[in-house]
């Protein structure tokens, strides 16, 4: 159970960026948590959003009550968070034999000093046991790691894309933004620009690093962002473990756009072929 509570000063010289992201400490009230923001990982107007449902899940694996390994995580973006401070509340409301549940809130404070919801989260942690299992979506067939081109880094205008290495295979951002997109569907291999070993923490910011798909479709720079999202984990820690600072094989896609909203759907395989986790959200855009 990872229950470092490193300064900021302290985690930037120390550590990964992402663990830097990371940094929580409590606050000495029950179930509360400490933290801030970091450029790393700037969007737009605010962090990006893998990095928060990264931050509300690592709430979870440091909290010192936590059985089990994450099973799901349901982040619903409330508002932008803020440059700066804020606090994480990671409470688990029912704890069974085998599984807990949690909820999860992140607070910031507003221009009038109140703390505010910005971001609220379910997740459930669980004992995994040793059953039958079959693989039902295997990885599909693709180029390999080394077969494909790296995506510029300094090509990207916000800070969290040049935390990740990405190779595209098929379905990158669009060089013509002139309405004639055909498909929704992005795969592409990606890891972190500075090696990491993967965990749970990563592998839930991993779950959205793809481009809004209403992008790839219409081939229209239009505004979006994303209103909820789940992962679930079908990897536990041995087996992500096991995958180290190896590429994730990343494959996305819609099923529909409609009246401002589209959704979106995720895989995440490694090298050797191993569901880690899927993802769907739901996500807002506007014409």
């Amino acid at each position: 159970m990872n229950t470092t509570t490193l300064t900021p000063e302290q985690a930037g010289q120390a550590l990964h960026p992402l663990d830097d992201a990371l940094v929580l400490a409590p606050t000495g009230r029950a179930h509360e948590f400490s933290g801030r923001t970091t450029p790393a990982y700037w969007n737009m107007v605010g962090p990006y959003g893998g990095i928060t449902a990264a931050t509300l899940l690592q709430a979870v694996l440091q909290h010192p009550d936590r059985i089990g390994e994450p099973l799901s995580l349901t982040v619903n973006f409330a508002a932008a968070v803020g440059e700066g401070a804020f606090t994480v509340q990671a409470t688990p409301v029912r704890t069974n034999r085998s599984s807990q549940h949690w909820s999860i809130v992140q607070l910031q404070a507003g221009s009038d000093g109140v703390a505010q919801v910005v971001s609220t989260a379910t997740a459930i942690t669980a004992a995994r046991r040793t059953t039958w299992g079959v693989a039902d979506t295997p990885a599909p067939a693709v180029p390999t790691p080394q077969q494909c081109t790296v995506l510029a880094r300094d090509h990207f205008p916000v800070q969290w894309l040049r935390q990740y290495e990405m190779r595209p295979i098929t379905g990158s951002i669009p060089t013509q933004w002139d309405g004639c997109g055909e498909t929704s569907l992005s795969q592409l291999w990606v890891r972190d620009a500075q090696p990491r070993a993967l965990d749970f923490a990563s592998l839930a910011a991993l779950a959205d690093v793809f481009f809004p798909r209403v992008w790839l479709r219409r081939a229209r720079h239009v505004p979006a962002g994303t209103v909820s999202m789940t992962v679930y984990f079908h990897a536990g820690g041995a087996e992500l473990a096991a995958t180290g600072a190896g590429h994730l094989l990343a494959q996305a896609r819609a099923q529909d756009f409609r009246n401002g909203y589209f959704d979106q759907s995720a895989q995440l395989w490694n090298e050797a072929g191993l569901l880690l986790a899927t993802s769907h959200q739901i996500v807002y855009y506007k014409e």
